[in-house]
């Protein structure tokens, strides 16, 4: 990894945990919303260094493929692995997934565990593909129109340029949160934001729905 994607996730880890122990001084518990991928990798590594109270950081995904937990495709995986290791393994993790063998048939339950969580959630952590997709909200979705205006906390997804059936956090309920951050590296991806800005059409670029929310973005080569 570059020096300056290292630097990158390092200061975003930074931010992320000064959010996390403002939102601390005044409440019993903080929600943080990640992002899977590869690109997180090496943030949730420098999270997981900070000094924070970690049993009081409830920790889950705005998004995640309908897969078993121990899977390589899975975003619960990668967060275990990378994140919740030393001193942050006390975070409870609140997992996307059931035992139901589709994602329109668990949906109900996992909203029942989201509706549990402290919101407004003290950060939400997200990416951003070349398509413009950020969680699972997918420009060739059916089910786009449905999760970028959805007062539902959570809606499965099925999209065509994807093999796993997904599961992913509304816009709506990803709105709710005091602090959000885009994570992104590469030439691609920058241009692919700068062309986001010029227009507002969420459901050809469907981070545009972000662009409403005070937004800090995170980049690097």
């Amino acid at each position: 990894m570059s020096q300056a994607r290292q630097q990158l996730a390092e200061q975003l880890a930074e931010a992320v945990a000064e959010g996390l122990r403002e939102d601390l001084k005044h409440q019993a518990r903080a929600l943080l919303v990640v992002s899977g991928g590869s690109t997180p990798v090496a943030f949730f590594q420098a999270l997981a260094a900070m000094s924070l109270p970690w049993a009081r950081v409830d920790v889950t995904l705005a998004d995640e493929r309908w897969v078993d937990e121990q899977s390589a495709d899975s975003n619960a995986n990668l967060v275990r692995e990378h994140l919740l290791q030393g001193d942050a393994e006390s975070a409870p993790f609140i997992s996307l997934t059931t035992a139901d063998e589709t994602p329109e048939e668990g949906a109900a339950e996992v909203a029942k565990r989201l509706e549990a969580l402290s919101w407004p959630a003290s950060a939400v952590v997200l990416g951003m593909g070349g398509d413009g997709h950020t969680a699972s909200l997918f420009p060739d979705s059916r089910e786009l129109g449905l999760a970028l205006t959805t007062a539902e906390a959570v809606v499965a997804v099925r999209s065509p340029s994807q093999p796993l059936a997904r599961i992913t956090l509304s816009a709506d309920r990803l709105h709710q949160a005091r602090r959000h951050f885009v994570h992104i590296t590469g030439e691609e991806k920058r241009a692919v934001l700068a062309n986001a800005l010029q227009g507002d059409d969420a459901r050809q670029l469907p981070i545009r729905a972000f662009f409403s929310c005070p937004l800090a973005i995170y980049w690097a080569p």
